[in-house]
């Protein structure tokens, strides 16, 4: 039996305030995303919404359900809140996640693959996962992650559905992919690092891959990465890893940390150009 991809696109997640799904929602919205309801994830600390893509991938909004503060210290609540690998992230892009196995351990598989190529990045078994919709249907999912908190977010963590996709992803009906802004797909997940840092977290996406940079620089390196659907408008999504360009870019970094910057999206020609913000997070529209 073949081995599954470890290239595929699946989601891009968006964290605001806690309690502040709606309004994000509504943003969101503003800025022309069709959004879905999504549903409280198992335990009750967090919620979603969805901005599902033609060619697959998806958006998701996420906040938790209160702040830490609604817990007593010390509590089993407030334990496991804190222990969130999202509870310390500011707002906006924080993380993404490669689509996964339910039968292979995906874990495994990149870690013999690093140990292979002498990267240091390492994943965690595979723990259960799940949430519930908002009509009831309780859905199931395996997610292994980085080892290291440090890799999350400039690292992919991996999502493998045991109940079925479609669930998780509702691209049925068509229209729930349809977006006023003209929103296709994924162009690229941009993500800044520090310049030392560069030449460990190029090796680090090799071996999860599985693949060499297309393109790369002493500045930055590009993957090419699959979706779950077919192609659209132009191409695969691409994956940039690479250190600050600008003046903001650098602000960026340093009040952040490493992770994700920036999120591209294919439109249809004659729509949005340019960029824009939500308000956490920098949006690149790119014409198809």
């Amino acid at each position: 039996m073949s081995s599954p991809s470890t290239k595929t696109l699946d989601h891009i997640v968006h964290l605001t305030p806690p309690g502040s799904l709606n309004e994000v929602s509504r943003q969101f919205r503003d800025l022309g995303f069709h959004v879905l309801p999504g549903g409280t994830h198992a335990g009750g600390l967090t919620e979603n919404a969805l901005v599902v893509l033609q060619d697959g991938a998806y958006l998701e909004l996420i906040s938790f359900t209160h702040p830490a503060s609604h817990y007593p210290p010390g509590s089993p609540e407030r334990q496991k809140r804190d222990a969130n690998p999202w509870a310390w992230k500011e707002p906006g892009w924080i993380d993404y996640a490669f689509l996964g196995s339910s039968i292979t351990s995906i874990s495994e598989l990149i870690n013999a693959r690093a140990k292979k190529d002498k990267s240091r990045i390492r994943y965690d078994l595979e723990v259960d996962g799940g949430r519930e919709r908002s009509d009831g249907k309780v859905l199931k999912w395996r997610i292994s992650a980085p080892s290291q908190d440090t890799d999350r977010g400039v690292a992919p963590f991996f999502c493998g559905d045991v109940t079925p996709r479609e669930w998780r992803v509702p691209l049925d009906p068509p229209s729930n992919a349809e977006h006023p802004s003209g929103v296709l797909g994924i162009a690229y997940v941009r993500i800044l690092v520090e310049d030392n840092d560069l030449s460990d977290l190029k090796a680090n996406i090799t071996s999860i891959v599985g693949r060499s940079p297309v393109f790369h620089t002493s500045r930055r390196a590009t993957w090419v990465l699959d979706t779950p659907r077919t192609d659209v408008a132009g191409g695969k999504p691409r994956l940039i890893i690479g250190v600050p360009e600008t003046a903001d870019e650098r602000w960026t970094l340093k009040e952040r940390g490493q992770g994700i910057y920036e999120v591209a999206f294919l439109v249809s020609s004659g729509t949005k150009a340019g960029q824009a913000w939500t308000p956490y997070g920098k949006i690149v529209w790119l014409r198809g």
